[in-house]
């Protein structure tokens, strides 16, 4: 099993508004929370999980990981394909400030956690995203298509998470920016004990690849390169 080290704490402040975001990781809860879930409940839960692709992740750059989104489960399977355990790496999120109460949102928040307003994007989970990756090897995991939908359809991507990736694109930095897509299809709509699970990890995107004279074209760009990633991955049988 590979060990969990300790991580460092972030906090960012919203220049415009004075609001400070805070993310951690709790290296004790981690080391609770990953082999729990890895191990006992996801196993026990789910009659086979199936990883494709753990190859393409990559090892030290910093990575905004882009899941479908089918299940509340996938907060644990992401985890489960391409966190710690199998990468080394620990993970951000960017969650719905919904998810972010009570004992759940006391876990999340000591395991990367950090809270968006999904309708109206605060500029502070914006501004923080942007700092963690610009941090140079973090793994920050937001969901492109900005809900949960229960099909098998590739819907419609929000472009903030192009946005944000090529905001945090710098040259001063020898490492860049990638972003990894990642298809996650249940065998039912809606997980029951024994749904069966397959995660496909694609081929990262550089965005330095994608830099433009204009944010919102480069943007757009991006956007539809990560979308055309999905549907292949969703593609794959």
């Amino acid at each position: 099993m590979t060990q969990l080290k300790p991580q460092q704490n972030y906090s960012t402040t919203n220049s415009k508004s004075g609001n400070e975001l805070d993310s951690r990781i709790s290296p004790w809860v981690a080391r609770i929370v990953y082999p729990l879930g890895c191990y006992l409940v996801l196993p026990l839960f789910f009659k086979k999980i199936e990883v494709t692709g753990r190859e393409n992740i990559p090892k030290s750059d910093p990575v905004i990981i882009a899941p479908t989104h089918r299940s509340r489960w996938d907060a644990l399977i992401v985890p489960y394909a391409v966190g710690r355990l199998q990468s080394d790496r620990d993970l951000r999120f960017m969650v719905s400030e919904d998810e972010v109460k009570g004992f759940q949102g006391w876990i999340i928040n000591r395991m990367g956690g950090f809270p968006v307003n999904t309708n109206r994007p605060q500029l502070s989970s914006v501004h923080h995203s942007i700092e963690l990756l610009k941090q140079g090897q973090e793994m920050l995991v937001i969901f492109p298509e900005g809900g949960i939908y229960y099909d098998r359809t590739i819907h419609p991507l929000k472009r903030g998470v192009a946005s944000i990736a090529l905001q945090a694109e710098t040259d001063k930095s020898e490492r860049r920016v990638k972003i990894l897509p990642v298809g996650i299809r249940y065998s039912q709509p809606y997980p029951q004990w024994g749904t069966e699970v397959k995660v496909d990890i694609g081929s990262p995107l550089t965005v330095a690849d994608y830099l433009g004279d204009s944010l919102r074209k480069s943007s757009q760009k991006l956007t539809i390169e990560l979308l055309e990633s999905l549907q292949k991955l969703y593609e794959i049988q």
